[in-house]
């Protein structure tokens, strides 16, 4: 968890790069998609952006689509500092209602179905960290 602001600007550096060089344009906001998560050995993460048209990927970048489904999800306002409570919040929610995440749990941890952060606010644009939006989403059952 401590290292994804490390390497989340270079991940998605070269996201971008990489459709800017296949003459994409992103068609919304930028996500990480949280495949594995466990929160003391380490996390699996994709790092996306969606775009207008399919496209094919290459030995470095994969194309997909994100699952359809119904999700939950909310929007935290402010820094990424606190999307670590944010999702905590999310996850409580869910379990307080009874509701079934797309989850299941493996040798490396909970493996998610889909559970996304998507950077609403572009940082570089807006300057001030308590104006940032980010949706929390996970997928159900």
């Amino acid at each position: 968890m401590k290292e994804i602001g490390a390497v989340a600007g270079k991940f998605l550096g070269e996201v971008f790069g990489w459709a800017a060089g296949h003459g994409l344009a992103p068609a919304g906001a930028p996500f990480f998609k949280y495949n594995i998560c466990d929160m003391e050995r380490g996390l699996e993460l994709e790092f996306g952006i969606p775009t207008g048209r399919p496209v094919t990927g290459d030995d470095r970048v994969l194309a997909a689509v994100l699952p359809a489904g119904r999700y939950d999800s909310l929007v935290h306002r402010g820094p990424y500092e606190q999307l670590y409570d944010a999702n905590a919040a999310l996850l409580d929610w869910i379990k307080e209602r009874g509701l079934k995440m797309d989850v299941t749990e493996s040798a490396q941890g909970e493996r998610f179905g889909c559970r996304l952060e998507i950077y609403l606010t572009d940082p570089a644009v807006e300057k001030d960290p308590q104006k940032w939006e980010t949706e929390v989403a996970i997928r159900l059952v």
